[in-house]
């Protein structure tokens, strides 16, 4: 089947072809763009009117977490519990729900923004008969009660492993708050049942079908453990992905920068257009407030970890042929993470190392410029600016720069767009406009010298994510000979008045699309071809 796309406004996001009048389509592949003359050599080919909408590259979301968020459904969602009372009812019919299940599990559990502190001994004054944990909405640390303080052997001798913190109250009991490298093994141990490949694969295949009413045909799956991958290749040798995957492999023990055995299998760049091996991911920093070394009003202040093995990790990747991406939140884990690519890349001159640095959060006018120095790739979340905003006063740090974003591009880092999700929420559209305009959902500014046009987001979210995945050669423009995943937008690239998701298209084939919008394609719509 050839398909001409026709009669709308077409932004390629190539350079060589930024605007055109016609796309043509055969089977899964672009073959033609440019003027409607070309359509002198299909006269068989399918027209497809778009009704004057934009058409433009399928969305690449360069930094999600899909294999997790997929198991969100089976949990407790405490995003809108503000009290002791609702957080109780939330746990309860959670543990009707799953009266089988070894833990009771919550996510998105937001303290300090809206929902209750918590300790240990509130979750035992609930009185549930099995372990409870809480899951922080940045995945970074939780709470556990007593009961799963015992099954994980923690008490008052307990030390807490490199990158890690046990939350001790004034008495040196724990409080049941365990973050980072304490808290993974607490998080591995109340996700082990609901590994299983089939059950899980479901959630998978249902929570990417959800993500195309968003326009977003491919993730990249920051922090892949074994098992995701291994489960992202099987879906993908069944033809049960319907969006395509870049994994970046990570062990099962969350925030480890050890990941030896994993060296020694596929590289970088191996696989297909729906599945492929990404860069190894590797922490710099912790999560919940990231490394900061900064002063505010002239007084200094130093705020989270530093992450052991950063640097032989980044070596040991690259020397193997991986390339690398490294989670820093804070300045001081920027400058960790700089310092190792560096030393990388005087190791193995030469090679594409294409480093990845995920979030940059906090940085420096000096730490940007020696980013785009090194070729540094930012994969940024738009998105943070909803959450930052609400706590800006807490970032407020001399000559340091929140989520500085204008600053990047400004200086010729090259921004990947993407969401973090399932810790923020996950629409390129919406969350582009708080990179767009600098504001909450809610109304907050935040430092709105450091926009970026809505246009350049959307740069970010199609080449430029492609780019940092290297996937350049098959996805993120509309170029002849890449893949045609496709997004029909109703409306300009306007904040003030932003576009809507229409139709998504995954390797030529129409996969969704808002029946509440005009219809686009008049009586030969491509609604003929399923989901894959």
């Amino acid at each position: 089947m050839t398909t001409a796309f026709i009669n709308g406004r077409i932004l390629t996001m190539d350079e060589s072809t930024p605007n055109a009048a016609a796309v043509v389509v055969h089977k899964e592949e672009i073959v033609a763009v440019g003027e409607e003359a070309l359509l002198n050599a299909y006269p068989d080919a399918e027209r497809y009117d778009l009704g004057g909408k934009l058409l433009i590259p399928g969305f690449i979301d360069a930094h999600c977490h899909l294999s997790i968020a997929a198991l969100h459904p089976r949990w407790a969602n405490l995003e809108e519990v503000h009290t002791l009372d609702e957080l109780r009812e939330a746990l309860r019919k959670q543990a009707q729900r799953e009266p089988e299940a070894q833990w009771i599990r919550g996510y998105q559990w937001m303290p300090g923004l809206g929902g209750p502190k918590v300790t240990r001994h509130d979750l035992d004054q609930m009185g549930f008969d099995r372990p409870v944990i809480l899951a922080h909405f940045t995945l970074h640390q939780g709470v556990v009660d007593s009961r799963g303080l015992e099954l994980l052997g923690i008490d008052r001798r307990t030390v807490a492993p490199k990158g890690g913190v046990i939350v001790h109250d004034r008495q040196g009991e724990p409080t049941g708050r365990l973050l980072e490298s304490a808290w993974s093994e607490a998080n591995a141990r109340s996700l082990a049942a609901y590994g299983q490949r089939e059950r899980w694969g479901e959630l998978v295949a249902q929570r990417g079908r959800m993500l195309l009413a968003d326009g977003v045909t491919a993730v990249h799956d920051a922090a892949c453990s074994p098992a995701a991958e291994g489960l992202y290749r099987s879906l993908a040798a069944r033809g049960d992905l319907p969006i395509s995957v870049l994994a970046m492999p990570h062990p099962a023990a969350l925030f480890s920068n050890r990941n030896r055995t994993r060296l020694d299998g596929p590289l970088t760049g191996d696989g297909d257009a729906w599945f492929r091996v990404g860069p190894i991911k590797l922490f710099a920093d912790n999560g919940t407030s990231g490394a900061i070394r900064a002063t505010r009003d002239g007084e200094p202040v130093e705020i989270g970890e530093i992450f052991s093995l950063l640097p032989e990790g980044v070596l040991e990747a690259t020397r193997k042929g991986f390339r690398v991406a490294v989670h820093a939140l804070g300045n001081f884990g920027v400058e960790h993470a700089l310092d190792a690519f560096a030393e990388a890349q005087s190791a193995r001159p030469g090679f594409d190392h294409r480093f990845r640095l995920e979030h940059a959060g906090l940085a420096s006018s000096d730490q940007i410029a020696r980013m785009a120095e090194l070729g540094v790739i930012g994969v940024v979340q738009p998105g943070f600016v909803d959450a930052f905003a609400r706590a800006r006063d807490s970032y407020r740090y001399d000559g340091i720069g929140l989520l500085p974003f204008g600053e990047m591009a400004a200086k010729g880092v090259r921004l990947a767009a993407s969401s973090d999700d399932p810790c923020v929420f996950s629409g390129p559209i919406g969350t582009a406009l708080c990179g767009a305009t600098r504001r909450s959902r809610d109304g907050i500014e935040l430092g709105p010298e450091q926009a970026l046009p809505l246009s350049e987001w959307i740069r970010g979210y199609t080449i430029n994510a492609a780019f940092a995945g290297g996937q350049e050669h098959e996805r993120g423009s509309l170029t002849p000979g890449k893949r045609a995943d496709l997004v029909l937008l109703d409306g300009a690239l306007h904040a003030d008045n932003p576009p809507q998701v229409v139709e998504t298209w995954v390797a030529g084939a129409k996969v969704w699309s808002d029946t509440r919008a005009a219809p686009a394609g008049g009586d030969n719509g491509s609604a003929r071809r399923g989901a894959r």
